[in-house]
């Protein structure tokens, strides 16, 4: 079994930045794709950044650019740096990771609110 667990979340005015982490512990395998997924009210669970062992990364289109993953394997965790945020990224962030057998494993989230 793998835990994750975020931290980082908060308010923020648009154009501000924030900084999500997650920490994995437990029975974690040598590769796995680790990432971000957000949830807005009334909307689906959507894809934001993904990075795998080797680094190799992955957005959405609509933060690229603005928000960087970066990933700390000794320390089996992974970073969402969010910079000129807007409200429209506003939702509940959900770390995510994947292992070698393809089993999904998710934090319990962190509310991202962005408004003035």
């Amino acid at each position: 079994q793998v835990q994750l667990v975020e931290s980082g979340g908060g308010v923020v005015q648009p154009g501000g930045s924030l900084r999500l982490s997650c920490a994995a512990s437990g029975s974690i395998s040598r590769f796995s794709v680790m990432g971000w997924y957000r949830q807005a009210p009334g909307k689906q669970r959507e894809l934001v950044a993904t990075t795998t062992t080797r680094s190799i990364t992955n957005y959405a289109e609509s933060v690229r650019g603005r928000f960087t993953i970066s990933r700390d394997n000794a320390k089996n965790a992974v970073y969402l740096q969010m910079n000129s945020l807007k409200p429209e990224d506003t939702a509940v962030y959900y770390c995510n990771l994947i292992d070698i057998r393809s089993t999904a494993y998710w934090g319990q989230g962190t509310q991202v609110t962005v408004s003035s």
